[in-house]
Formats: C-alpha cells, structure tokens, sequence
C-alpha cells in the first residue's frame, strides 16, 4: 500500500518530535553535569584564569541562572510539540552567550581554551536547537495541512 500524506506526515512528525526529544534531554543533561559543579570551583576559576574573581553574587548568579535553563531544556524535551514555540527561546540563550563569548575573545578578554570550550558545544547546540525547531514546527503543520486537502 502507497505511502499517503498523512502517514507521511505523521512519520515525519515523530521523527522530528524524536530529534527534539534527544537534542533538548542531551543539552538539559549535559548543561546540569557541567554547571553544578560550578558551585564549587568558585576559587578555582579564579586561579585557572586570573585575576582571582571578585563578584561572588555575579558568579553564582550565573551558574544559577544557567542551570534553570538546564531545566528548561530538559522540560522541552520532555514534550516538543508542546514547548516548540520556547525552543526559539532557547537558541535566544545560546546565541546571546556564544556571540557575547565570542565577542570577549575578539577583545582580548578570554583566552583561546576558555573561548573554545564554550563558543564550540554551546554554538553546536544553538545550531541543534534551530534545527530542531524547524524540523518539528514543520512537521506540526505538515499534518493538518495534508487532512484539510
């Protein structure tokens, strides 16, 4: 039997919802591996890459604001069609910190290892997010198009 427009359009939407599903749970995951233990390294960051930092409040703000956005990622994994429209949302974040990162290093303010551990995976899953979202929010329309024909 002949593939029709709604089933593929159904397979496309659960390829697209699966594909969400995986880029959203790996960046949610890795983001919360990789920031608490932040809470902890306070004084080490500031010895890795002097000067020693001097705005405790700034720095845990950060790590904090950071890893609620963790969460978030992991809650739009957890059902992409319904949190699709924060997925845009999502590549906002990533792409205001990798061009503010990338810009701190044009100006001489990171060194080249601090600058490619961040502007390499949290550029790689800006680009992820965008993809996702495109495929998914196509697939959205795609089967209600197909049923109204």
């Amino acid at each position: 039997m002949p593939a029709t427009i709604d089933s593929v359009g159904e397979r496309d939407l659960t390829a697209a919802r699966r594909f969400a599903r995986v880029v959203f749970t790996v960046a949610g995951v890795w983001g919360v591996l990789i920031m608490t233990p932040l809470y902890f390294a306070y004084d080490a960051i500031g010895r890795a890459y002097p000067p020693p930092l001097t705005h405790p409040d700034i720095y845990y703000g950060f790590v904090g604001v950071t890893l609620v956005w963790q969460i978030a990622f992991l809650l739009i994994g957890s059902d992409p069609p319904r949190y699709c429209p924060l997925m845009l949302v999502a590549f906002l974040e990533k792409g205001v910190y990798v061009g503010s990162m990338a810009l701190l290093f044009a100006l001489g303010h990171l060194q080249s290892v601090q600058a490619a551990t961040i502007i390499v995976p949290d550029g790689t899953l800006g680009v992820l997010f965008v993809v996702a979202y495109l495929r998914l929010s196509r697939a959205l329309r795609r089967p209600a198009a197909a049923r109204a024909v």
